[in-house]
């Protein structure tokens, strides 16, 4: 099959439509992967399918979310999803066992393969030559089902790589200079494929840490040619077997191609509060720094950590600086434990997190107020660490380490070349399954009791929708508003098997009054709208930024322009994703006006703008509902649950 690499495997996958860029396609799932955090309503709503067993290669349930169990909610979210698997064929990766995109690249991860995960950071598998899409979890519960996904037919943007990177500079560094060019918005509905001379000079984990960050500029996903580094990677792992060649085509064409010299990168940094809000490090050098968090799914494989415990080797954390370091996986865990790098670190002052996704989500280690945290995970949205007036600054792990020993941001390339730690990594890997839990056969499945603690509770139903809708705009946001500001993280995130419970923090940050409103609107039988600026929905997979939403009574969003999961949640719940035909009539909507919506089936089924009537101030506003026939059947029903019920 001639083309890009995107085409070669969606082509492969390919059980509806055509691939044309822009249209509607279905596409077979092979893989798929759920965290506990999406996964627990995921599983809930693929038992509602009443569907059985799973009917993918391989579907995973992975705990790294929810680990400090505070309460009995996360343990008992915990049960429910080492039971549920046993009784439905999916792989259990226990709480400790790492973090899901470390570990399913080290594990599970195929060339050529397709895998959805309940992760924005999904994409994380294109480094091993995946096409791997973040998606809602009841996507991913049709998926594991032996549905299709279903996903607009991506551009592919070509990113060009010669040259090799400079010691001291890292793969980090590369993503962040795409995303000084690329931004976190104006990317969706497409993917980056990279290419060139320069693919060669990095390891998988280094690629995997491009094509992880590669979400934050908001494409479907980013992926990498399966080459021999590809083969190596998969045979230190016992893998070869899953190894295939792949690449794309001398004469496949893209959309846009971005040539970057990888000699010519420097040290970057995303200041607050974006991940797009980059520019080189060495702008902010000598700026005081009182804490340091190295890890998250971006970079906390065994290159990563191995070259931190070199340079933190012998020297000490400077006394007003924490520094914090989070393993990826078991597996990374127990190879720099063996090596002495866990020593080195350890000696160093550095305090040691289980191998979890913790700070990143805002689960531990919140900074000082005020503070400025210099950190290698992937967002640093407002308040996302747990304290809302601190800074947080995403880079390298070269970086972090050498800021955590002076005190201060430390240009890297400031630093004698001689001094950068040569690492040689082992041709083989530790291989240790033992915290994996595999699935039962059918049989034996059959006889397995799913656990089900006091906070977990059916997914909530939706009704359809009606062809006309009367309410009242219940909050109005500006640009950028992420999953963040709409369903808060961090020591909220127990709650997410409970909607009862957890819509009563929708916009807790952003407008506290919202979730009250909102419910007191729904009860009296009025729909609820809400009213937002340019690229609205950033950030996770979390389905529940739509769910609970929904369960307030939310009915339609107005927005400049949606991200690409959020849109395709919203759907997914039932609530109309619309856009400003101008984007001026933004200003012409505030909070508490009263709103009507008239022949919304008409509008959906002949394509036509959807007409809004701002009753408050007698004006009439035009909306865009772009949206596949498809989509516009699951929105009538009030949501792919209930479409997928027929």
């Amino acid at each position: 099959m001639k083309g890009t690499i995107t085409e070669k495997i969606l082509r492969a996958h390919l059980v509806e439509g055509e691939l044309v860029p822009g249209e509607e396609i279905g596409v077979n799932i092979d893989q798929t992967l759920t965290q506990d955090a999406t996964g627990t309503m995921a599983y809930l709503q693929f038992e509602a399918m009443k569907i059985g067993r799973v009917k993918t290669d391989i579907s995973v349930s992975y705990v790294d979310h929810n680990t400090l169990q505070q309460g009995f909610e996360n343990a008992d979210d915990h049960k429910y999803l080492q039971t549920v698997a046993r009784k439905h064929g999916i792989y259990f990766s226990r709480p400790g066992n790492g973090i899901c995109h470390q570990v399913h690249l080290e594990r599970f991860g195929k060339p050529g393969a397709t895998l959805l995960g309940s992760d924005s950071h999904t994409p994380t598998g294109g480094g091993i030559g995946m096409i791997a899409i973040g998606a809602g979890g009841i996507d991913v519960a049709v998926a594991m089902g032996g549905g299709a996904f279903y996903l607009t037919t991506p551009e592919v943007i070509k990113i060009e790589l010669t040259g090799s990177l400079r010691k001291w500079v890292s793969a980090k560094d590369v993503i962040l200079h795409v995303l000084s060019i690329l931004s976190t918005r104006g990317n969706v509905n497409k993917v980056i494929e990279y290419a060139g001379d320069g693919v060669k000079t990095l390891s998988v984990p280094e690629r995997a840490t491009i094509t992880n960050m590669g979400a934050e500029t908001g494409v479907t996903t980013s992926v990498f040619p399966s080459d021999e580094i590809t083969k190596e990677f998969l045979s230190a792992q016992g893998r070869e077997k899953d190894w295939v060649p792949l690449s794309a085509d001398s004469d496949a064409e893209y959309s846009r191609i971005i040539k970057i010299d990888l000699a010519e990168v420097v040290p970057m940094v995303a200041q607050p509060h974006s991940p797009g809000n980059v520019v080189p490090l060495s702008d902010l050098v000598g700026k005081k720094v009182d804490q340091v968090a190295i890890g998250s799914c971006t970079n906390s494989s065994l290159r990563d950590l191995t070259i931190v415990g070199k340079i933190l080797e012998g020297k000490k954390v400077h006394p007003d600086a924490s520094l914090v370091v989070s393993p990826g996986s078991k597996q990374v865990f127990s190879m720099i434990s063996k090596s002495g790098i866990l020593a080195a670190m350890i000696d160093a002052g550095a305090r040691i997190m289980e191998s979890t996704c913790g700070f990143c989500i805002g689960n531990g280690q919140a900074p000082k107020t005020d503070a400025m945290s210099l950190r290698t995970n992937n967002r640093n949205f407002e308040g996302r660490s747990g304290t809302v007036s601190a800074g947080i600054y995403l880079v390298s792990p070269e970086a972090a380490a050498l800021a955590a020993i002076a005190g201060e941001i430390v240009d890297p390339l400031s630093m004698n070349e001689k001094e950068f730690p040569e690492i040689k990594l082992s041709g083989e890997f530790d291989i240790d399954d033992s915290m994996i839990i595999e699935p039962l056969d059918a049989k034996d499945a059959e006889k397995v009791e799913v656990f089900r603690g006091p906070n977990i509770g059916d997914p909530p139903g939706n009704v359809s929708l009606a062809d006309e809708l009367a309410g009242v705009v219940a909050i109005k946001v500006g640009d950028k508003i992420t999953t963040d500001h709409i369903m808060p993280a961090g020591a909220r995130l127990k709650y997410r098997s409970n909607i009862n419970k957890y819509s009563e923090f929708v916009f807790e940050g952003v407008d506290g009054s919202f979730s009250k409103n909102a419910a007191t609107l729904r009860d009296g039988g009025k729909a609820v709208f809400v009213i937002a600026g340019e690229s609205y929905g950033q950030g996770s997979s979390r389905e529940h930024a739509a769910l609970c939403p929904m369960f307030l009574g939310v009915k339609a969003v107005f927005a400049k322009s949606l991200e690409r999961i959020h849109a395709a949640n919203l759907v997914n719940f039932g609530i109309l994703p619309l856009t400003f035909v101008n984007g001026d009539d933004y200003d012409k909507i505030e909070k508490g006006d009263e709103i009507e919506l008239k022949d919304i089936a008409r509008c959906l089924r002949d394509g036509e703008s959807v007409k809004v009537v701002n009753k408050t101030k007698n004006i009439e506003i035009l909306m865009e509902c772009s949206l596949s026939d498809r989509q516009k059947d699951i929105v009538k029903s009030g949501g792919l649950l209930n479409y997928t019920r027929g």
